[in-house]
């Protein structure tokens, strides 16, 4: 195994080690003394040296200049994130600022539909919609609590939507004009003319039993008609189309798509006749005075003529 020659590295190290804080423990206290003739020197070294170190100096000034704007971009990145925060804050409060508007414009819709002004109203939310294929309803959150009873018309901004059909403590179930058991006697404006609408599942239900076909336009006007009691009259319902298969439908007014806020009319049932004497006259009376004898009791020789002269002769 070979051997290792003298290692010369460390005594070297440990002298140059020792000759660097010899110096600078030097010019320590060179830098220390108070006199002039040190003061002269110091100056000296400094005009003579200091000036030419721009070199060192100008890496250490860009590096604080690239520390000052990395803080800086820091700073910006933090304002940035802070920003972006606040816009989907924004963006949040602007969304639901256009729901309440929505909502706004709906309730006012509602307000703005001209009804009789004898009938009051209570508005309620749709809580769910629970229409399927045999089915056509919507849940509202009014109830017996609200006063709310069954069998009153509900309406949107635009037109009529159904009935109450079932009424809960807080909630109220809707038949929907749309239901397959929704019947609804209809008027058709201008013309006048009665008809029954019938709801079957679709968005145009059916006009039956019209007085004259022949006399209604698409675009005419549907409103309640108010026969039987089911609805007030003068409800807007919507207009007379035109199906493809040549059956006439009506397009309903309501905006079933959308339907968020339903207004229930307070509708009171029509009055009971109590005393049906003073509209039903009474029966006839009996004859008075002796009756007329028949012709099988006039002899077989007796005319009719005759017997009708005796009858009046014994008045």
């Amino acid at each position: 195994m070979a051997r290792k020659g003298p290692d010369y590295a460390a005594p070297v190290r440990r002298i140059l080690v020792s000759l660097l804080v010899l110096v600078l423990l030097g010019l320590f206290l060179f830098w220390q003394i108070d006199s002039p003739r040190a003061e002269r020197m110091r100056a000296a070294f400094i005009d003579r040296f200091v000036p030419s170190f721009d070199w060192v100096i100008a890496p250490v000034t860009k590096l604080s200049r690239m520390v000052a704007g990395f803080q800086s971009y820091a700073r910006l990145y933090e304002q940035n994130q802070e920003l972006r925060r606040e816009l989907q804050k924004m963006a949040a409060w602007k969304e639901a600022a256009v729901q309440l508007e929505q909502e706004n414009a709906k309730l006012l819709a509602q307000n703005n539909v001209r009804i009789d002004p004898a009938l009051t109203s209570v508005s309620g939310v749709v809580l769910t919609d629970s229409g399927t294929a045999f089915r056509q309803s919507v849940l509202l959150n009014v109830g017996q609590r609200d006063g709310i009873v069954d069998g009153w018309a509900t309406m949107d901004g635009l037109g009529l939507v159904g009935r109450i059909s079932g009424v809960g403590q807080t909630t109220s179930r809707v038949i929907l004009l749309t239901d397959p058991s929704s019947r609804i006697p209809v008027t058709i404006q201008p013309s006048g003319q009665h008809a029954l609408m019938v709801g079957d599942n679709t968005t145009l239900p059916a006009l039956d039993f019209i007085e004259s076909p022949e006399n209604l336009r698409p675009g005419d006007r549907v409103v309640s008609s108010g026969d039987g009691g089911v609805f007030p009259p003068g409800l807007p319902v919507g207009q007379v189309a035109l199906a493809n298969d040549g059956r006439l439908r009506v397009r309903l007014a309501a905006d079933y798509g959308r339907l968020e806020f339903l207004r229930v009319l307070r509708s009171h049932p029509a009055e009971q006749i109590a005393d049906s004497g003073l509209l039903i006259p009474p029966p006839p009376a009996d004859f008075i005075g002796p009756r007329m004898p028949s012709v099988a009791d006039m002899p077989p020789d007796t005319e009719p003529g005759a017997a009708a002269e005796t009858g009046a002769g014994d008045d």
